[in-house]
């Protein structure tokens, strides 16, 4: 067994294994004793499971005296340690804000005597201390970014590099922020044994192998995400304030502040918080983020903080209908089961638009993407890429891709981009000699055997043609409103988009944010006349709370 690295001086500042005040702080005495009247004080025996991987509702644990030991199981059962838990300091890290499976499992050492706070008492805790629980979250927050920057405390995938599927299961998996090690069977010297090792063969990849030896062949996003522990039961019999269908920013916005003033919220969100934004490199224009943030880290905090304030959020949950009729109103969910809410924000966002040109969907998965994160600029390390799209999700991915490619291509149907990207954009892209902008042209070929590997545009104006080596194109034009599920309930434009704000015959209503059905509410992309921008998201999903206010509580000031 292993102890994590201590020798924090050969590792990253930003490591949290080189933060071990912040990522596992010693709380002081006055602390301590606010904690205790949370909790029970025990004694465990020494080797005693405190709780083990996988267990849902693990409780807290504060050391009094002794240690515990946290540690893993590697995929053939044999555990390791990860981290003795010493006195003044603390278990748990995410899992402890939800409901979800626990990462690690931890024992009592020798002469061990605890603070015990059971799950419904932690959440009194955080509430009721604020300065505990800025260094419990904190502490939490950095374990989890620690899990996931070591791959410890989590999965291996196997799979080629350039496979559409292990692109798609490491995304899920980035994304959910779940900690897991790949094997590029492209391009790893181990991956040899480690087929063997299972008994895999090539067509049977890419695999996810989970502790004792439990392996999903190329599993669906919902195969997967039941195996981590990242779905919840749901409470067939509970009746929601609010129920959220969307976790982009509008959605996370929207459950933060109803949660925080006390609604009882639930999120549904089908694939990973964060929603289109999710998938952006760097968002350098949203306010407080002067260095500029990824949409999944802003995403991730989001998350987080909703969850602090009790929200929950059931990932991987497809809300598939609604029922307008009944009173509360019913959320159908992946065609199965059922949740109950008074009160309906939908900030479903939109999904990509696809290109039509011949191949497309071939290809899709297969070089073609609509994210450029650090595992899609992976792939494309020293070669030439192109990207499709005028708006700011397409300069930020130019941008983003120069850094390692050998050239970033932009093909735009309009004459130029500043009609339809942010100026600071605009201004970096034409100041980059690895960048060159195309007006005026669209994709008309793709080519290629398993994988992209040619892509042609044509100039509108000229008629001529250029065809470039290019594996990995990135399509960014755009959207369609996610509004199929609503089955006729509300007024959409011609678009399909929700109208807000008035009724039929035009007359105002009572907030911006209203649909045609009272007490369901539309906020963001969704939304027909809605700014197409995170911080506009996060506005309308913070506003929107007042008006479900007013809905549940009418004549209430």
């Amino acid at each position: 067994m292993t102890d994590f690295p201590s020798d924090t001086g050969t590792l990253d500042p930003a490591d949290p294994w080189a933060r071990q005040e912040q990522t596992f702080p010693k709380l002081n005495a006055e602390m301590i004793s606010a904690v205790s009247a949370f909790g029970q004080v025990e004694e465990p025996a020494q080797g005693t499971l405190l709780f083990e991987r996988g267990q849902r509702s693990a409780d807290f644990f504060l050391v009094l005296q002794g240690n515990i030991e946290v540690f893993e199981i590697d995929v053939a059962g044999v555990p390791h340690l990860l981290r003795l838990i010493s006195p003044g300091q603390f278990t748990g890290e995410l899992y402890l804000l939800n409901e979800r499976q626990a990462l690690v499992s931890a024992r009592a050492g020798v002469a061990t005597r605890v603070v015990r706070v059971r799950r419904t008492d932690f959440r009194r805790l955080l509430s009721s201390e604020p300065d505990v629980a800025e260094i419990l979250m904190r502490a939490f927050i950095l374990r989890r970014v620690g899990y996931i920057l070591h791959g410890t405390a989590g999965v291996d995938l196997a799979g080629p590099g350039h496979s559409g599927d292990t692109l798609r299961i490491q995304q899920f998996m980035q994304r959910n922020g779940y900690p897991y090690r790949l094997l590029d069977t492209e391009s790893d010297t181990d991956a040899g044994g480690f087929l063997s090792c299972f008994s895999l063969s090539e067509d049977q990849l890419p695999v996810v192998v989970l502790p004792g030896k439990v392996i999903l062949r190329n599993p669906s996003n919902s195969e997967l995400a039941d195996a981590l522990g990242l779905i919840e039961a749901l409470e067939p019999d509970k009746i929601y304030d609010v129920a959220v269908v969307g976790g982009g920013p509008a959605g996370l916005a929207a459950a933060v502040y109803a949660a925080s003033e006390g609604l009882s919220t639930i999120v549904f969100e089908s694939i990973a918080p964060g929603g289109q934004a999710g998938t952006s490199s760097k968002i350098e224009n949203y306010l407080g983020f002067p260095t500029g943030i990824s949409g999944q880290a802003l995403a991730g905090r989001a998350q987080n903080q909703a969850q602090k304030f009790g929200a929950r959020l059931a990932i991987a949950r497809t809300v598939t209908g609604l029922d307008c009729e009944a009173q509360p109103y019913r959320l159908d969910i992946d065609g199965r089961d059922a949740v109950r809410a008074r009160s309906i924000v939908v900030a479903s966002g939109a999904r990509y638009r696809k290109l039509e040109v011949e191949n497309y969907d071939r290809f899709e998965g297969h070089g073609i993407h609509y994210a450029a994160t650090a595992m899609e600029a992976r792939l494309c390390g020293g070669q030439e890429v192109a990207v499709v799209g005028g708006g700011n999700s397409a300069g930020q991915a130019a941008v983003f891709l120069a850094k390692g490619s050998r050239h970033v291509h932009i093909v735009v149907r309009s004459s130029r981009l500043a009609t339809t990207m942010s100026d600071y954009l605009v201004q970096r892209i034409a100041s980059s000699s690895k960048i060159t902008v195309h007006p005026c042209s669209a994709i008309t070929r793709l080519e290629g055997d398993r994988f992209l590997r040619e892509v042609s545009w044509t100039d509108r104006r000229t008629g001529a043609t250029e065809t470039r080596a290019i594996s990995n194109l990135f399509v960014m034009i755009g959207a369609e409103p996610n509004t199929e599920w609503l089955a006729g309930c509300l007024r959409l434009d011609p678009r399909g988009f929700i109208r807000t704000g008035s009724d039929a015959e035009g007359r105002a209503l009572s907030s911006p944010f209203v649909t045609s059905r009272p007490g369901i509410f539309a906020v963001g992309d969704v939304r027909s006349g809605s700014v197409k921008r995170v911080a506009s998201g996060v506005g309308e999903g913070s506003v929107v709370v007042q008006a479900i206010h007013q809905f549940l509580n009418p004549g209430v000031a």
